[in-house]
């Protein structure tokens, strides 16, 4: 049986890791510039969605944790 908190901590590890893939993403389009130009708005909304999620996810596990 899975606690909330080892539901958490799997939810912050799977949110990590879209971040993280989100920031490749964004830092390869940068690099690729002026090529696929169209897609920075899209692939940079991804990427702030991502860590929008995992800050808000561990601001609510720090406030679990207290």
């Amino acid at each position: 049986m899975s606690t909330d908190a080892d539901e958490l901590k799997a939810r912050l590890k799977k949110l990590n890791a879209r971040a993280t893939q989100a920031k490749i993403d964004l830092h390869d389009l940068s690099e690729e510039l002026p090529t696929n130009w169209e897609k920075i708005l899209e692939i940079a909304q991804h990427c702030h969605d991502a860590h929008a999620a995992l800050m808000e996810t561990r601001k609510a596990a720090a406030a679990s944790a207290s």
